[in-house]
């Protein structure tokens, strides 16, 4: 990004940040500050905090534990999701502090809209940072898949490069190693234009890179249409799993493989999705932690919408994501069952109760943390034992399973 384009720009969301967080008086909705800093929250056993935000809207986090003990977490964020210039921002949670530092802009770009970062630290170190990148205010079907590269834990960068661009390429969720030392990166597409959109016309698949992305297959995985953002674990029964976001707004789904490039179809879980962003992970233990939001489908004037982006609640698998017996939840909002979304200008209105798109990770010492974006206004992070899920409830469509 050039120095004088990157000063204008930040000057100009600046301003337009000034003028919305003034007339929106945020801080007051929150009921604490958005400085960073860990506090304990109204839900007893959790720490919350807000993170600084530097421009009008925030969303899509996604967090990486570094080897040095340190927690980065990254977004986009600038005017709203589409529109020119939104880029990626980062901020870090130094090893055994409590409070965040500020975001920092990685990169944008003028006449694009950046969205759905993710982070991967290789064997060597060097920090990876795939991102999506689509013409402004032209919607998701020319989408690329850009990459940036660290070599001192994300302090500073490299300049984007095209990884993938056949049009409709995303990234959501994180990248594995195997253990054979391939990686493994999921991706969907979203080439819906014209007369053929709709939600059959998405599709995920795996890459498959032997040799530290520089080269990478592409595995299919069938009859998926309409499923998207896989997000691929190790099992702790052996293989691979992966869990999908629905966009049909039904159930999240799920499939399997033995040797990462050969699938099943998804099938559907208990766990309702509401066509928003899912994230899983494996705990220590062996267990499985998922945040999603507690809802599917909602019937607006006869006809089934994709429900409201909350609650957002986090599950609690013991047998490989079989069965999901504990569920507790992290925003219950003031949405009660069967409402339609709060306001009508969707998920990008300031202020709307959505609580969406959660990235959830473990650290050394068993805490689990969970970032996930606030009202489209900031990114908030909560940390958690594992045992606290175990001993609460949900206002959402599951209960979990019979115990």
């Amino acid at each position: 990004m050039h120095r004088k384009a990157a000063t204008l720009f930040v000057a100009c969301l600046s301003v337009a940040w000034a003028q919305q967080h003034a007339a929106l008086d945020y801080s007051r909705q929150l009921g604490a500050p958005d400085d960073g800093r860990f506090r304990p929250a109204p839900l007893p056993g959790v720490e919350e905090t807000y993170l600084p935000p530097i421009f009008p809207s925030s969303h899509a986090a996604n967090l990486l534990r570094l080897r040095s003990g340190e927690l980065l977490c990254v977004w986009f964020s600038g005017t709203w999701e589409g529109d020119s210039g939104v880029g990626i921002v980062i901020s870090r949670l130094p090893k055994g502090a409590n409070q965040w530092t500020r975001p920092q802009l990685i990169d944008n770009h003028e006449g694009q809209s950046y969205q759905n970062p993710v982070l991967f630290q290789a064997p060597d170190g060097t920090v990876w940072l795939f991102h999506t990148t689509q013409p402004a205010k032209q919607g998701q079907a020319d989408a690329r898949v850009l990459v940036a590269k660290s070599h001192d834990d994300g302090k500073t960068w490299t300049a984007p490069s095209v990884l993938f661009d056949q049009p409709g390429a995303f990234v959501r969720q994180p990248l594995l190693v195997m253990p054979d030392g391939d990686w493994l990166l999921p991706m969907y597409f979203t080439p819906s234009r014209g007369i053929t959109t709709g939600a059959e016309t998405n599709y995920p698949v795996v890459k498959i890179s032997p040799d530290r992305g520089r080269e990478w297959k592409t595995c299919s995985i069938p009859d998926a249409n309409g499923y998207v953002q896989p997000n691929v674990l190790r099992s702790p029964r052996g293989g691979y799993i992966a869990f999908f976001r629905s966009r049909f707004a039904d159930f999240i789904y799920k499939s399997a493989s033995t040797d990462s490039c050969t699938w099943s179809a998804p099938k559907k879980t208990k766990l309702p999705n509401n066509n928003s962003s899912i994230q899983a992970t494996v705990l220590s233990d062996g267990n499985i932690a998922m945040a999603f939001n507690n809802v599917g489908s909602v019937v607006v004037k006869g006809k089934p919408k994709a429900g409201p982006r909350v609650p957002l609640s986090v599950a609690l698998s013991e047998d490989g994501g079989n069965t999901w017996p504990y569920i507790r939840d992290l925003e219950t909002g003031t949405v009660r069952k069967g409402e339609a979304p709060l306001l009508p200008r969707g998920d990008n209105a300031p202020g709307r109760e959505a609580y969406s798109y959660p990235s959830i990770t473990q650290a050394a010492n068993g805490k689990i943390a969970v970032a996930y974006t606030y009202r489209r206004y900031t990114i908030k992070v909560v940390e958690f034992d594992e045992d606290w899920i175990r001993h609460g409830t949900t206002v959402g469509t599951f209960h979990g399973d019979k115990r």
